[in-house]
């Protein structure tokens, strides 16, 4: 197939247009959702719940990380954004993946964003839980995390106007309250009010042990728990196949991440460390309840709990939006069940989202059988799935802008600045990231964990050629390997 082939190819299916395929989804979700959907995948019980743990661990250096990764964050959605605006398509990782790798990465990166998404879901339903403790202890946490897995479910079965409709909302409580926190931090250290007026002060960043309290290596070591705090601010690529106008909202979507991180993420856990001293927080308790705790609000701890709560039922919400497109993706291509490409009467991928949520249950197993160590266990295996996604994503950018340079594809109409380097530089950052992991002891099952998905993934892949040697190859897109 010749440049000029492909190109007119490509621009059939929307390629370098802006057009989105048509792939038999309602296009249900407008501007305002897309844009919240944006901002709510930014901000997660990673940073509500886990953001405890690695304040104990790291003290205030914690901010440096968060912005840190941050950047490396931004590099991997612009990385994206040029591939969305390329060729807008749902479970656009595992279709860039496909088209630039092969047709194994492609089915390999599905499977493990849709296993990502089951085992996120798995943490929020914990978190969920132990949120609820907080008003009712009397009540396992296995009880309530059933209680919201069925109800989510319900609610993503309906259409996605409903889910865009809840995400929505969901991110609007958490968007306003993260800036109600602020603002009454803000106000704490300039005026002094309330119980912690008298020890709140920016000095508090550095009069403990100083910065790096347990060192610089200690602070390193957060970044895989903080890698999962972002995980979800991909899933603005899942809904390009639901979006209304994708070159539109997504290019506003992505350019939006940088404020985002500066400001919900950098700047509340400063405003929180400079009003409480990162001493007096621990594991398993939200540092932002605790504060208000402390600063002593009337049922200021309660609110905020409340708004942890919607934070933890927003992702796993997102979760099952997620998998249900991912399977959908991967039938499509002969690499799942053909039952899962069929849509519902409300054009759902129903039997999906089915199938995901009987997975997430064992969530709901894990916090009856071990209800203290079942955030630890969810979280590192999702880190490890979400950090081969965002590597899929990078490569593919990079063998994109190859393939754009020897005018073999078409320019996107919303470029990465600087090309392929800040993708080579995530990259880095990523495979830095996982010698981390690699060190730390309790952390690294999760490789193992991976290794042994990889290995069941690599025997159905060889089961599904045998069966089917067609599987996973698509004639036009993977006929010019861009290499």
């Amino acid at each position: 197939m010749t440049s000029a082939q492909v190109d007119q190819t490509y621009d059939g299916d929307g390629a370098g247009s802006g057009k989105a395929p048509e792939e038999g989804y309602e296009r249900g979700l407008g501007s305002r959702q897309v844009q919240m959907i944006a901002i709510g995948g930014a901000i997660g019980v990673g940073l509500f719940l886990g953001a405890g743990a690695n304040i104990a661990k790291a003290g205030p250096s914690l901010i440096l990380m968060y912005a840190l990764a941050g950047v490396i964050i931004f590099f991997i959605m612009r990385a994206l954004g040029e591939l969305l605006l390329y060729r807008p398509v749902s479970g656009s990782f595992a279709e860039y993946s496909r088209e630039f790798l092969g047709p194994f990465f492609g089915y390999f990166t599905g499977w493990t964003y849709w296993l990502m998404w089951v085992v996120t879901g798995m943490a929020e339903l914990t978190a969920a839980a132990i949120y609820v403790n907080y008003w009712w202890p009397v009540v396992p946490q296995w009880v309530t995390a059933l209680v919201f897995l069925i109800v989510l479910f319900g609610a993503n079965l309906i259409s996605v106007k409903l889910f865009g409709e809840i995400e929505f909302w969901f991110s609007m409580v958490k968007v306003t309250a993260l800036l109600g926190m602020i603002v009454i931090g803000l106000g704490v250290l300039t005026f002094g009010f309330s119980s912690a007026g008298d020890t709140a002060a920016v000095s508090n960043l550095w009069a403990f042990d100083g910065f790096f309290p347990k060192g610089i290596g200690s602070s390193l070591m957060t970044l895989q728990g903080v890698m999962f705090a972002y995980l979800a601010v991909e899933l603005v690529g899942v809904t390009a196949g639901e979006s209304e106008n994708p070159e539109k909202t997504l290019p506003k979507a992505i350019n939006t991440l940088p404020w985002r991180i500066a400001l919900f993420y950098v700047g509340a856990l400063t405003v929180i460390l400079c009003v409480v001293k990162w001493t007096e927080f621990a594991p398993g308790v939200s540092p932002f309840v605790e504060a208000f705790a402390q600063i002593g609000i009337p049922a200021g701890a309660g609110i905020v709990n409340f708004v942890v709560l919607t934070a933890a039922l927003s992702s796993c919400n997102s979760g099952m939006y997620s998998t249900g497109r991912m399977l959908r993706t991967l039938a499509d291509n002969g690499e799942a069940p053909r039952v899962f490409s069929k849509l519902s009467s409300t054009r759902t991928p129903a039997f999906g989202i089915t199938v995901s949520v009987l997975f997430m249950g064992i969530g709901v197993i894990l916090n009856y059988i071990v209800p203290e160590k079942a955030f630890g266990y969810v979280v590192s295996i999702a880190t490890a799935a979400g950090i081969w996604t965002w590597l899929m994503i990078l490569i593919s950018h990079v063998l994109y802008r190859r393939g754009v340079v020897a005018g073999r594809l078409p320019r996107s109409s919303f470029p990465a600045p600087g090309g392929a380097v800040c993708s080579y530089i995530a990259i880095a950052f990523l495979l830095f990231v996982t010698c981390l992991i690699a060190y730390d002891a309790d952390a690294r099952v999760c490789l193992y964990v991976m290794a042994g998905w990889a290995v069941a993934l690599w025997i159905g892949w060889q089961v599904l050629k045998t069966r089917n040697p067609q599987a996973g190859e698509d004639p036009v897109r993977t006929a010019d390997k861009v290499g």
